[in-house]
């Protein structure tokens, strides 16, 4: 293992994550990737601590000290063995797709033990023919941005890369190996990175006013912001400790942009849009109406090409996204994602949630606890878009053949959406609450529909 520093204060940003942890909402970061194909077990533990523990120390530290602000720290973890955060597991018969989301399932409530680094790896064997990595972050160690960067650099090119990695030698850069890894508002986040480059100023003890003050100052912002709500729906309610995930089938890249030229929209247009149909017809289907909801997007504030720093943490911001789940025609509703999303784009939102969530860890529990309930009533949850590697690539010698991850709602949240995109396809999860979203199987049949209708008159004209 590397020698690093054994000690260094947790940031503001990453204690929001930190605190936020409650038994309905845990602050984690579930993902998987599956495979036609048995991954090797050695082979996976020594990938796993080359390029995963040995490169970034959070992976092998732990937390010390209070709750209160500049108490806490990372250390290193003086009873660290791997073997507590990389494990395996074998599903029961008939081992399928059913039977892996029900074990992912089952893991989405289960609290992550503090007195040890906040991580686990699962390999799942017994998946069809093949196995399925399993892997939990704690929201506290890096953002969903950074961390989809961390789990690509685990992989390779060819199945044979790994092997030729001396042991005893670093693993390669993560500049080097990560995934062109974008939010849903790229060209939000490069504005948003010109607004915030006098980071001294985002450390005042004032930030949190300074934050509000630009806000007030751009009218539709604020009233987004402090006024805005989600009306009551069939979603509304306090979510429980269960969770239910489920995922689209793969959906061609090229399809895709093919359905967007009938607006002249994006690839992120076209199954945002989608996916607020899915949501619209949930709605109707459980005695509600369909009305507009938002969800909350990452926005990630890295420049572009900068390497991850070893130490991770969070850097980026959430905007408020309407979805267009008011509107019952599929082309009027991507007519109309399209025109928000737009407005996103160039919008200071970004700028200014990222001052608010900075404020917000530099005070103590119980204030953040209300202002992170506060803010986070304003959506149903957080939609993600990770835009992963366009070719095959490799875990310790076996072929990914597919991949999703998502990041955690809080507050009362109860419906987040990942969207993931490999080797020229792009799959749709979503994350739920079992009580309030009983039948998230709805939700992917009326995306995988929309979609097909859709193609079928973008294939017409």
């Amino acid at each position: 293992m590397a020698t690093v520093a054994t000690h260094r204060p947790v940031g503001a940003v990453d204690a929001v994550w930190l605190n936020m942890d409650r038994p309905n909402n845990l602050m984690v970061i579930d993902s998987v990737m599956w495979f036609d194909e048995p991954v090797s077990w050695d082979r996976l533990k020594r990938v796993v601590e080359t390029r995963l523990v040995d490169q970034y120390p959070v992976f092998h530290q732990r937390l010390s000290g209070g709750s209160y602000l500049g108490l806490q720290q990372w250390e290193d973890d003086p009873d660290f063995r791997l073997s507590r955060h990389l494990r395996r597991v074998t599903l029961p018969a008939p081992g399928d797709e059913a039977a892996l989301q029900r074990y992912i399932e089952r893991q989405m409530h289960k609290e992550l033990d503090r007195a040890h680094p906040l991580w686990q790896f699962v390999l799942v064997g017994g998946y069809g023919k093949g196995s399925a990595i399993v892997t939990r972050f704690h929201h506290a160690l890096a953002d969903g941005i950074a961390l989809a960067q961390v789990l690509m650099s685990l992989t390779d090119a060819t199945d044979v890369a790994d092997l030729e990695e001396p042991a005893d030698h670093p693993a390669p850069s993560p500049k080097g190996n990560r995934a062109s890894v974008t939010g849903l508002a790229a060209q939000g986040v490069r504005g948003a990175v010109g607004l915030l480059s006098g980071f001294p100023r985002l450390a005042r003890p004032t930030l949190l006013l300074d934050a509000l003050s630009l806000a007030s100052q751009t009218g539709h912002v604020a009233d987004k912001l402090l006024l805005g709500s989600n009306p009551l729906t069939p979603l509304s309610g306090t979510p429980g400790i269960a969770k239910r995930a489920v995922w689209s089938s793969p959906r061609r890249v090229a399809d895709i942009k093919q359905i967007g030229r009938l607006e002249g929209a994006t690839v992120n247009d076209v199954l945002v849009g989608a996916v607020s149909g899915a949501i619209s017809a949930y709605l109707v289907s459980h005695g509600g109406e369909a009305t507009d909801l938002t969800t909350m997007v990452p926005v990630n504030l890295r420049p572009d090409g900068e390497p991850l720093p070893r130490e991770l943490g969070n850097r980026f911001a959430l905007v408020l996204l309407p979805l267009a789940t008011g509107m019952r025609a599929p082309l009027a509703r991507l007519a109309e994602t399209k025109r928000r999303m737009d407005a996103i784009k160039h919008s200071p939102e970004a700028a200014i949630t990222f001052g608010i969530i900075n404020a917000l860890g530099r005070t103590n529990p119980g204030i953040e606890r209300f202002l992170v309930d506060f803010f986070s009533s304003k959506a149903i949850g957080v939609t993600t878009n990770v835009i992963g590697p366009m070719t095959h690539r490799y875990v310790a010698g076996s072929r990914i053949a597919g991949v999703l991850g998502w990041v955690p709602g809080s507050g009362n949240q109860t419906l987040g959406v990942c969207i993931f995109s490999y080797n020229q396809t792009v799959r749709v999860g979503f994350k739920v609450d079992a009580a309030l979203v009983p039948h998230p199987e709805q939700l992917v049949d009326v995306f995988d529909q929309e979609m097909d209708d859709l193609l079928r008159m973008a294939r017409a004209i």
